[in-house]
C-alpha cells in the first residue's frame, strides 16, 4: 500500500479490531472476486481494516473471477462497490492505497491450467509489493469449483512463507459430501492452514456472548438446568430468497442456516468453560456440544414454506410463486425444533431453535429464559404482570443484552410490572461495530482460528442434520406447512411449545 499508514484510533480500539499485533506482509488472492460476495462484503471489509491502520504494510490483493475485464475496470467496480456498502466515510487516500496494490485476472474456476497465468500474476504481485510470499486464498466460490480450485492452489507453494484458506459456506451439502471435501483439503493443507468461515462468528455480539459468560461471576453459577427453564435461539429473517432461487432449493432453511449459525448460537450458548481463549480449547467444547446433542423426535420438529402476505407492509408472493422455483416445490423456507443436550449441565433443559424467510421481521437473538420464583409472597391481582426473567442477547439488528425483571409500580399496594435493564452497544461504546468480515480476514491474516470452525465441528453439525432429514422420509413427511408471509412462522410451531405450557417470545 503506496498511502502512510495510519495510527490507530480510539474508534479501532474500542471495535475491538486490535489484536496481537499488525498482520505479516502478505496476499490476498480472492477466487470469485468479480461475484456479490466480494462487492457488498470482502472490498469493503478490506477498506474499514485500511482506514484503521490494520492491514500491514506490504499488502496486495488478487482478484480472480471468470468476468473478463481490466485492472482498471475491476479497481473502478470495487471502488463503486465500497463506496455503496462501507460502514465509514469514503477516504480517498486509503482507498487510493488500497487500490495501489490491487490486480485482476481473469479465468475458468473449474480448470486447473488456469493455474499458470494465476501464479505468474500472484509471483508478479508478490515481486511488486513485497509480500514475502505469504498467501490467503480466499474462495468465494460455488461448491461445484472447489475442489478444482484447493487442488491447483495446493500446488502454488510460497518460498519461505506462509499460507492459509479461507473456504466460505456451505461446507457440503450432507455429512458424506462433507467428509469428502475435509479429507481432499486435508491432503493438500494442514487443519491449522484451513478456515472454514462462518461469519455469525464474526459478528460482534456472538463473540461478547463468551465475554458475558466467562467474565461475570453472576451468570455461570445458574447457567444450567437447575434455574434455566428453557433456552430459544431465532435466526429470522423478513427477506424472501430474491435471486437465490437455484441456491436455495439445492439447500432449504435447514442446509442453509440451521447446519450453521444456529447450530453455531447454540454450542457457544451450552459449551462449557474453556481452559483458555485459544482456538483449539473453545473449539473442543463446541464439539463435546454437538456430540451431546440428542436427535430429536418427528413431533419435536416443524419445516415450513412462506405462502403469500404482507411484510413490513408490503405485499409479497408465495415461495412457490417466485422465479425459478418449482409449483410442486417441497424446500423449506422456515425450521423449529425442540433440541436436547444429553450432558450433565443441560440434561432436561430444551433448546427450542427456529429460522425462517418472510418471517415478521429480521431478527438474530438468543433468549435464556429462567425458572420461575418457587413461591410468590404477593397478594397478585389482575394488575399484575409477573414473568419469569429472561436474559436477551441481541445479535442483530440492533446489537446488545436486555434482563427482565420484576419491579414494583410506584404508589399505594403492591402492584408490579416486568421491566427490562438494558445494554445497547451504540449507546456504551462510541465507536461503529465492525462487520463481522472484517474481524474474520483479519485473524485469518493474524493466524487466529478461534472464530472459524474446524472439520470435526463441521461433521458433527452435519450428522445431525443428516438424521433430521433423513427422519422425513422415514415418516413420509415430506411436504412443509404452509405459513403467511410476515408471521412468525406455522402454527405447528406454535404448538411445539404450547405442549408444554411455553411461547415463543415475541418482545
Amino acid at each position: 500500500m503506496s498511502a502512510d499508514k495510519p495510527e490507530l484510533d480510539e474508534d479501532a480500539l474500542l471495535a475491538g479490531l486490535v489484536g496481537p499485533g499488525t498482520p505479516d506482509p502478505s496476499t490476498l488472492v480472492i477466487f470469485g472476486a468479480s461475484g456479490d460476495l466480494s462487492r457488498r462484503k470482502l472490498l469493503p471489509a478490506l477498506y474499514a481494516l485500511a482506514v484503521n491502520g490494520l492491514l500491514p504494510d506490504a499488502f496486495a490483493v488478487l482478484g480472480v473471477g471468470r468476468k473478463a475485464i481490466s485492472n482498471e475496470a475491476f479497481q473502478a467496480e470495487m471502488r463503486s462497490a465500497v463506496e455503496e456498502h462501507t460502514r465509514l466515510p469514503f477516504d480517498e487516500a486509503t482507498w487510493e492505497g488500497l487500490a495501489s496494490g490491487m490486480r485482476y485476472i481473469a479465468a475458468e474456476l473449474e480448470d486447473e491450467a488456469a493455474g499458470g497465468p494465476v501464479t505468474d500474476a500472484l509471483r508478479a504481485l508478490e515481486a511488486e509489493h513485497g509480500t514475502q510470499g505469504n498467501r490467503v486464498f480466499y474462495l468465494a466460490i460455488p461448491p461445484a469449483a472447489m475442489e478444482n480450485v484447493v487442488g491447483s492452489v495446493a500446488t502454488w507453494r510460497p518460498t519461505g512463507g506462509w499460507r492459509r484458506l479461507i473456504v466460505e459456506k456451505p461446507f457440503g451439502h450432507d455429512l458424506a459430501s462433507a467428509r469428502q471435501l475435509n479429507a481432499f483439503i486435508l491432503e493438500r493443507f494442514s487443519e491449522d492452514e484451513v478456515y472454514r468461515i462462518d461469519h455469525y462468528l464474526g459478528k460482534e455480539t456472538v463473540q461478547n456472548l463468551a465475554v458475558l459468560r466467562f467474565a461475570n461471576g453472576i451468570f455461570e453459577p445458574v447457567w444450567n438446568r437447575q434455574f434455566i427453564d428453557h433456552v430459544q435461539i431465532t435466526v429470522a429473517e423478513s427477506i424472501g430468497i430474491g435471486s437465490r432461487a437455484a441456491f436455495y432449493e439445492e439447500t432449504g432453511a435447514t442446509r442453509d442456516i440451521f447446519q450453521n449459525h444456529l447450530l453455531q448460537l447454540l454450542a457457544l450458548t451450552a459449551m462449557e468453560p474453556a481452559a483458555d481463549f485459544t482456538a483449539d480449547a473453545v473449539r473442543n467444547e463446541k464439539v463435546k456440544v454437538f456430540k451431546s446433542l440428542e436427535r430429536p423426535a418427528s413431533d419435536e420438529v416443524v419445516r415450513g414454506q412462506y405462502g403469500p402476505g404482507v411484510v413490513e407492509g408490503v405485499e409479497t408472493i408465495a415461495y412457490r410463486d417466485e422465479e425459478a422455483v418449482a409449483q410442486d416445490s417441497t424446500t423449506e423456507t422456515y425450521f423449529a425444533a425442540e433440541l436436547h443436550i444429553d450432558n450433565w449441565r443441560w440434561a432436561g433443559t430444551p433448546f427450542f431453535v427456529r429460522c425462517g424467510k418472510r418471517l415478521a421481521r429480521r431478527e438474530t437473538t438468543i433468549a435464556i429464559q429462567f425458572k420461575n420464583v418457587p413461591h410468590l409472597p404477593f397478594a397478585l391481582d389482575s394488575d399484575d404482570d409477573v414473568r419469569p426473567n429472561v436474559l436477551l442477547i441481541h445479535i442483530q439488528p440492533d446489537e446488545g443484552v436486555s434482563m427482565t425483571l420484576n419491579a414494583k409500580v410506584p404508589g399505594h399496594g403492591v402492584t408490579i410490572r416486568t421491566v427490562n435493564m438494558d445494554f445497547a452497544y451504540g449507546g456504551s461504546f462510541r465507536a461503529d461495530l465492525p462487520e463481522a468480515y472484517e474481524r474474520l480476514i483479519l485473524d485469518c491474516m493474524l493466524g487466529d482460528a478461534i472464530l472459524f470452525t474446524r472439520a470435526d465441528e463441521v461433521e458433527e453439525q452435519w450428522t445431525l442434520v443428516d438424521a433430521i432429514r433423513a427422519s422425513w422420509t422415514e415418516t413420509g413427511s415430506a411436504d412443509p406447512v404452509a405459513y403467511d408471509a410476515g408471521s412468525w412462522g406455522p402454527s405447528e410451531a406454535e404448538d411445539l411449545m404450547q405442549r408444554e405450557g411455553r411461547a415463543w417470545r415475541r418482545d
